[in-house]
């Protein structure tokens, strides 16, 4: 029997039969998601080996590596440490307006970091707008925003709704029964919280830890504004002044420091699931006594702080933008339709990319949906920068016709953003009856047929929520936009970056609150979706 042969009954035989179009189409989609990374690998092997050498062991080299190091381990620390205690008390105590605070604590994930730390910079910098209003009070100085601190306070307050909403959702369908099976042992309620549920709910806050450390570790924005030297800074800098080689090894370096984050991730979660079912639950919430009022503190000012200093800094920046105007600087409505098209566009290449792979991975059980499925977090895994760089690399050496052009722009949001769509329309996938399907086959469907009139009407919801969610993202994505979008291609992000390059903030406001808006709206249409699938 031929190789061939063989391969085809491997694909086609057993009760998991594997359709040969479908997982073709699978490979070229996780194929066409991971070659850029090749030529990232091909420019750095280029470089001479004794240059390579001196680059990779310099003492720049090494601040950079271990400015990113402390930022990632600092950021990922804060945000469990803020993350965790607020899904237990928005879910199970007795705190006061707790829905209100539920919601709350999630909106600092719309606000682009960036936009944080340049609002953070103009209030408690040197000549900030927090050392004008302490100044008459005989305050001379406040401690500095800038540097490694700073970048860690800013990261946190962003990233922290990544362990909050994970943690949370473990806690909501946490088998309560568990705990009074503790307490009946003469455990304590932090005994029980410390022996029970934290070991339960584990998986989950890993799962949001990881993606504020890849967060931190991939900020580009960020560590610029506060002259912070890490890999995503260093890159950039590296790319504008032509030191490809320089910028292609940094990459490296980086992409190692991701694999490491990654199987340490893999090493800390455990197969334990917090889901039981509804006899489990029950809804009785624990009693903060008095520290009821008290523990309002912590959503208050973690929300607060992150949500209040950016609208306080745009609000004074919009009263003040007749000062010092500069006609070249000034916001146009096509901004606004530049970003929301392009966004729109990898939306809907996304969604259409993710609904092959999310339903063999949904419904074939075999290394090869795992593995089509993973290839899928390649890009989200890999720093913007770093897979932008790889596109630059690629697109002019290769293809230059394709060479900063909206449609490499948009093949680099949806390498970067598909996970999430693949993520909610396989969540979808799995929630559909299979006994609907298979009553739709034995009415004559083919397997294609079948999807059109009953998998995919019953998974819309799913569909439509992960493409808001890449547009919402893709709206925000400032490094890749910087790199690669065709010459005189201006963005919203790209107007922020230029206003506050410039240090004329002012021209900042307008586009930013836009920015906010469409994010919140993006933000509507994920809940509507997910609201229209619980029904």
């Amino acid at each position: 029997m031929t190789l061939r042969h063989r391969i085809r009954d491997r694909l086609t035989d057993g009760d998991d039969r594997l359709p040969i179009g479908l997982t073709l189409l699978c490979a070229a989609i996780a194929a066409a998601l991971v070659f850029p990374l090749a030529w990232l690998v091909i420019e750095a092997a280029a470089v001479e080996r004794e240059r390579a050498t001196d680059l990779m062991f310099s003492p720049a080299t090494a601040e950079v590596l271990v400015n990113s190091l402390l930022l990632m381990a600092g950021v990922t620390a804060f945000s469990i440490a803020v993350g965790v205690p607020l899904a237990y008390l928005t879910t199970r105590t007795d705190l006061p307006f707790r829905r209100f605070w539920s919601i709350a604590a999630a909106l600092p994930l719309v606000v682009p970091s960036y936009v944080g730390a340049f609002s953070f910079v103009s209030a408690f910098g040197p000549q900030g707008e927090f050392h004008e209003v302490l100044a008459p009070l005989g305050v001379a100085r406040v401690p500095d925003i800038t540097g490694l601190s700073g970048s860690i306070l800013v990261i946190t307050l962003y990233t922290y709704p990544y362990v909050y909403l994970t943690t949370r959702a473990a806690l909501l369908s946490f088998d309560t029964t568990l705990l009074e099976a503790a307490r009946t042992l003469n455990h304590g309620r932090l005994a029980a919280f410390r022996r029970v549920t934290l070991p339960t709910i584990r998986p989950a806050i890993a799962a949001g830890s990881l993606l504020a450390a890849l967060y931190a570790v991939s900020d580009f924005g960020t560590p610029s504004i506060m002259r912070l030297p890490v890999f995503t800074r260093q890159i950039y800098v590296e790319y504008n002044a032509f030191g490809r080689d320089y910028a292609a090894l940094l990459s490296l370096q980086l992409l190692v420091v991701v694999l490491l984050v990654l199987a340490l991730e893999w090493a800390v979660r455990s197969d334990r699931n917090a889901s039981g079912d509804d006899a489990g639950r029950t809804n009785d919430l624990v009693s903060l006594g008095r520290l009821r009022w008290p523990a309002t503190l912590l959503p208050a000012g973690v929300s607060g702080f992150a949500l209040l200093v950016p609208l306080w800094i745009l609000g004074l920046w919009l009263v003040r933008s007749e000062a010092g105007r500069r006609p070249s600087m000034a916001f146009e409505p096509v901004q606004v339709l530049n970003s929301v098209s392009v966004s729109a566009a990898a939306a809907v290449v996304a969604a259409l990319a993710a609904i092959p792979v999310a339903y063999f991975a949904a419904n074939h059980d075999s290394p090869l949906a795992v593995v089509f499925e993973r290839a899928t977090y390649v890009g989200f895994a890999v720093p913007g920068i770093v897979l932008a760089l790889a596109l630059v690399y690629f697109g002019s050496g290769y293809v230059p016709w394709l060479y900063q052009t909206l449609p490499l722009l948009v093949f680099a949001y949806v390498v970067r953003f598909l996970p999430q769509a693949v993520g909610s329309t396989r969540t979808s996938i799995l929630q559909v009856d299979r006994r609907l399907v298979e009553a739709g086959r034995t009415l004559g469907e083919s397997p294609t047929g079948a999807f059109k009139r009953v998998t995919f009407p019953l998974t819309r919801s799913g569909i439509v929520a992960g493409a808001a969610l890449v547009f919402l993202t893709t709206m925000k994505e400032l490094p890749v936009t910087l790199v690669l979008r065709p010459s005189g291609f201006d963005t919203i992000v790209t107007q922020i970056w230029r206003a506050q390059a410039t240090a004329l903030y002012q021209y900042a406001v307008v586009p930013t609150l836009i920015l906010l808006v469409i994010s919140g709206l993006s933000m509507v249409v994920i809940l509507a979706q997910e609201g229209e699938e619980g029904i």
